[in-house]
């Protein structure tokens, strides 16, 4: 099959028989086309078709190792510099396509999977059969290009304590049964995002996994298909609320849905699983580290990550040269902000380029420690970048009429009383509704929760930074120096 077009994903969105609950409904098929699914749905399918454009493709797509055909360039093992560079700008020409609004782009999981089959013998070291099954998930999902979802947190329920000492103890998906073919597994993981428009979901270990016996029923790693019988998805509220692209022009177009997958007694063929129990081997995120696959979906994020602070550049230049503000002394100080969040995200992703090399497994990767930065960093920062937005644009974004308005009896209120220095007044409502969506409408709101836990909770992430980082050269420098002139007299 090779690369895919966006008509290929859509169709297959629409013919496959699923369980997903929304709003009180049960959807089994037409998922393409459903009111909350079906915008989203096509902003994937627009990436897709991007492998396909004449000035892309060669970014895009590279030829596959097994069948010659073009694949897309997310699967692509790096080897040499020129690989990963590759790779980073097919990151960014997606990613710039939602100005990083799209978090699960296929690129983000495709990383991981690539990274784990490169260093199959990792998940070997159990079972030689578990090495087979990464590597021919791989050459699968990159052969059908397909788009994978994933999911590797418990529920909240009693956060002082283990899944296992829970009151259900099937509340976070176990491992229910072992059988010959196979393992049933039974309860509830969060959160996969996008999972009813994904082809698989992948089921991660918990990154706060205890190496503890009564924790294995909880470790394991595998991937299925979204269809697979007993699986369900039970979906938030959408933020797609069936509105126009000029008066909701992010949320209706790159709503990933948030959802809970339940697996009731799923069976999860042998061949699809990838480790099963030994917790040992998957707490603290053992598996994500020592694969690569962290370093490997971090440049993803941190990639995304520039679109969007590249995004919020663009708009917050608009609209200062619209309402004529950039004058003004504290609009340029914000705007220096944002200028120069833009260029720290860009700088340590050129420096994680620039300082790659081959890791344990031989892979060509990005230096760990400028996207770890980024990574951190970016979280912390976008909030106020959101309230740079409400700052400039202020009362701007709530005296905004709809679309509807711009074309009936009111159009000429519009044209009059909201025209800015450099626009008329439909160009300059439709630029602050653009605004809205991306810093105070619902869509704005989950975008900046999303953003702040995407890795993880920052507090557990910064005690990783501290805990991990190298500080002797510089503890040893401060420490010479105090001893330059020697011991102190005594009196």
């Amino acid at each position: 099959m090779g690369a895919r077009r966006g008509a290929d994903y859509l169709e297959a969105l629409n013919t496959s028989e699923r369980d997903i609950r929304i709003h009180g409904e049960r959807v089994t098929t037409g998922l393409a086309d459903h009111a909350a699914f079906r915008n989203v749905a096509r902003a994937y399918a627009a990436l897709y078709d991007l492998q396909h454009d004449p000035e892309l493709k060669d970014v895009l797509t590279y030829k596959s190792p097994t069948s010659g055909d073009p694949v897309g360039t997310s699967f692509l093992q790096p080897e040499t510099l020129d690989d990963l560079d590759k790779r980073g700008r097919m990151m960014k020409t997606w990613a710039d396509r939602s100005f990083g609004n799209l978090g699960r782009t296929g690129d983000y999981l495709n990383s991981a999977v690539m990274a784990m089959a490169t260093a199959a013998d990792w998940f070997g070291q159990v079972d030689p059969r578990f090495a087979d099954n990464v590597r021919s998930y791989y050459e699968h999902v990159r052969e059908h290009d397909l788009l994978l979802t994933h999911t590797l947190i418990n529920p909240q329920a009693n956060r002082a304590a283990g899944p296992g000492s829970q009151a259900d103890p099937f509340q976070a998906a176990a491992i229910a049964e072992e059988r010959d073919d196979g393992v049933v597994i039974r309860g509830a993981r969060m959160l996969a995002t996008i999972g009813p428009i994904a082809d698989e979901i992948i089921v991660f270990p918990s990154t706060v996994l205890q190496a503890r016996p009564e924790d294995e029923p909880y470790a394991y790693a595998f991937a299925i298909p979204c269809d697979t019988p007993g699986l369900r998805f039970l979906c938030r509220e959408s933020l797609d609320q069936g509105r126009s692209h000029f008066d909701h022009p992010l949320g209706s177009r790159f709503d990933e849905m948030d959802a809970v997958a339940i697996f009731d007694d799923v069976l999860v063929p042998f061949e699809r699983c990838f480790m099963l129990r030994h917790p040992e081997l998957l707490t603290r995120g053992r598996m994500y580290t020592e694969t690569g696959a962290l370093t490997h979906m971090t440049h993803q994020v941190v990639t995304r990550d520039l679109a969007k602070a590249e995004f919020i550049l663009g708009l917050l230049s608009v609209i200062s040269e619209s309402i004529g503000i950039e004058g003004f002394e504290h609009v340029q100080n914000k705007l220096t902000e944002v200028i120069m969040a833009r260029e720290l995200m860009a700088s340590s992703l050129r420096a994680a380029e620039a300082d790659a090399a081959p890791n344990d497994w031989g892979i060509m990767s990005p230096a760990w420690w400028p996207l770890n930065v980024a990574r951190n960093w970016f979280p912390r920062t976008y909030p106020r970048l959101r309230e740079i937005v409400w700052q400039l644009a202020a009362s701007g974004l709530f005296g905004l009429p709809t679309e509807a308005d711009t074309i009936g009896d009111s159009r000429e209120d519009v044209e009059r009383y909201l025209q800015s220095a450099t626009q008329d007044g439909v160009d300059r409502v439709k630029l602050f509704r653009l605004a809205w969506d991306a810093s105070v409408s619902a869509f704005g709101g989950r975008q900046e929760v999303y953003e702040f836990f995407f890795f993880g909770d920052p507090v557990r992430m910064a005690q990783a930074v501290v805990g991990s980082y190298d500080r002797a050269p510089y503890t040893e420098r401060v420490r010479a120096f105090l001893d330059e002139d020697g011991p102190v007299a005594t009196r």
